[in-house]
């Protein structure tokens, strides 16, 4: 099954997000080498392609074999850990394109 992860990052925590970023990374890179992540990054304050401008959240879709396994998952994340986020989202996706 697919869920989306929604993370929304603390105000002002962009250097505690730079500074977990390889542990997160490193969290992500099984579901990338299983095959389970469909995308994942992260998300700006205001549309731009500048890795500058700064980050509000995270977005990850990726396969879980339920909605208890994304919880663990996401509570074992880094950023989580670190107390980067102020709310996190986990709900079921259905992927109909491409």
């Amino acid at each position: 099954m697919l869920f989306f992860i929604l993370c929304t990052d603390k105000p002002n925590h962009g250097e505690l997000r730079a500074s977990t970023r390889p542990a997160h990374l490193a969290h992500i890179q099984p579901l990338v080498d299983q095959g389970r992540l469909i995308v994942a990054g992260p998300i700006p304050s205001q549309p731009s392609s500048d890795p500058s401008v700064p980050v509000e959240g995270s977005l990850i879709i990726a396969e879980f074999e339920s909605l208890s396994e994304a919880e663990i998952w996401a509570s074992e994340d880094p950023y989580a850990l670190a107390g980067l986020f102020s709310e996190v989202q986990i709900r079921p996706y259905r992927k109909a394109l491409p």
